[in-house]
């Protein structure tokens, strides 16, 4: 049996995401003890205790969904026997679940990790004022429609109007990005298209357009300041949707993905395609395992977030 191990992205925070772990395992309670000796705050405590206004916040919820995200790992080495090395083919991670997948899989360490994604989260919510930008999920359109929608859009806007794929999810699901007056021509544009329906999301800002190009100026200045390994095992990269070990690509990329569209069905489909068949969602939510049903309905899904779900993964293991 082939694994990859993924990991979520902004969105799929919420208030009391692992505390049960935090209360079960020291390997977990380790985790979070780190992240907010790392950022000199506890951020467990937000996690844990809210309020929710304050987690969402990009500069919050970035850092704290990696720390859940990896404290399932250690939980999961621990008590399970996991070994990425060993045991998984790729790693991979939608938006900042990248970060998390790096350091799961030893390319970056989990105090840098936990400090570069602060620094994400508030350079991206910082390079667009409220109001200016938007985000809008246009359902039931593919990724070729999705894009035409976009170019449209941004072409009867005006001067200096952006908008663009922010994500690629799969399942006919798309997000546009950009100008607030362009994306909400790009749902007038979907419908006309034949799109299911648009709707805008509730985030602050613009997240994957060339909007956030300050952000991604701050990010390659931070990222050239750390040390960044070779994954144990191949990272699947949201920009290329292709797997990279190179420290020197995957701190390129980072810069890249800042402002490029996270191409997660194709990176998904990459994996299928390889033979993987079995994808084990670490953190919280199960917003991945969802899309994966709709891009490689063949392959299977296994999200571990809670102690409990340690024996589905152990019964996996017993079956190799």
């Amino acid at each position: 049996m082939s694994k990859a191990f993924v990991f979520p992205g902004q969105g799929s925070q919420a208030v009391g995401m692992g505390k049960a772990l935090y209360e079960s395992f020291a390997p977990a309670r380790a985790v979070f003890d780190e992240v907010d000796e790392a950022l000199g705050e506890r951020l467990s405590t937000l996690i844990f205790e809210g309020p929710e206004a304050d987690l969402t916040l990009t500069a919050n919820a970035q850092p704290a969904l990696m720390a859940v995200s990896l404290a399932v790992v250690r939980v999961l080495e621990a008590e399970a026997d996991l070994d990425l090395a060993r045991d998984a083919t790729y790693v991979a991670g939608h938006s900042l679940g990248e970060y998390s997948a790096l350091a799961a899989a030893g390319s970056l360490t989990l105090a840098t990790t936990a400090r570069l994604l602060r620094q994400r989260g508030a350079a991206m919510q910082s390079a667009v004022p409220v109001g200016v930008g938007a985000m809008a999920a246009l359902l039931g359109l593919d990724y070729e429609t999705g894009l035409a929608v976009t170019k449209q859009a941004e072409a009867e806007t005006g001067e200096n109007a952006v908008c663009a794929i922010a994500n690629d999810n799969g399942g006919g699901q798309v997000v546009a990005s950009g100008s607030k007056a362009a994306v909400m021509r790009a749902m007038e544009i979907a419908k006309e298209k034949g799109a299911k329906r648009s709707m805008l999301l509730p985030v602050s800002a613009p997240f994957h357009c060339p909007l956030m190009a300050p952000a991604a100026a701050v990010m390659a200045e931070a990222l050239a300041e750390v040390s960044i390994r070779p994954p144990c095992v191949p990272l699947v990269a949201n920009v290329i949707a292709a797997p990279v070990t190179d420290p020197e690509k995957i701190r390129s990329l980072l810069v890249s993905q800042v402002t490029g569209t996270v191409r997660w069905r194709e990176s998904v489909a990459f994996m299928a395609a390889e033979g993987v068949d079995l994808f084990i969602e670490c953190g919280s939510g199960k917003v991945l395992t969802g899309l994966l049903k709709r891009i490689a309905p063949q392959a299977r899904g296994l999200t571990i977030g809670q102690p409990a779900d340690l024996e589905a993964l152990r019964a996996e293991s017993e079956k190799v």
